[in-house]
């Protein structure tokens, strides 16, 4: 089995078109999605750089994104749980700690409540009323 060396499994933390979303070709919905900005006022920004004196290179910037920039691959993210994640990673890394924290704090509490009853005096006296029934 041969492995291709030019195909890199897509990052999860990488600037992307955002064709799904796109109005001309993804780049402002794409730069929206990576920082946690709203598109709308992206869109605004691009089209008030468009209207300035300096027109020429926001034109040039957006087309060289346009060419340079991967699209989003459709399958990046499994489940819009886990495509929150990742834009909170993006946009606020230290929150984004900080809920995997709590998150893992609170399945250590239930798997020590669970582990409590089941190591139970009560639990195996149960257990042993339940084999002499059978």
């Amino acid at each position: 089995m041969t492995r291709d060396h030019n195909h890199q499994p897509p990052r999860y933390n990488k600037l992307y078109l955002d064709k799904k979303n796109a109005k001309i070709c993804g780049v402002c919905a794409g730069i929206a999605d990576y920082t946690g900005i709203d598109s709308t006022i992206i869109r605004i920004v691009a089209i008030l750089g468009l209207l300035s004196p300096a027109s020429g290179i926001f034109f040039i910037a957006y087309f060289l994104m346009c060419w340079l920039v991967d699209a989003k691959p459709a399958d990046l993210f499994e489940s819009k749980e886990e495509d929150e994640f990742w834009k909170g990673v993006r946009t606020q890394p230290k929150n984004t700690i900080r809920d995997v924290r709590h998150k893992f704090r609170e399945i250590e509490r239930r798997l020590r409540a669970a582990e409590a009853h089941v190591t139970s005096r009560e639990y195996s006296l149960h257990k042993e009323f339940e084999n002499l029934d059978k």
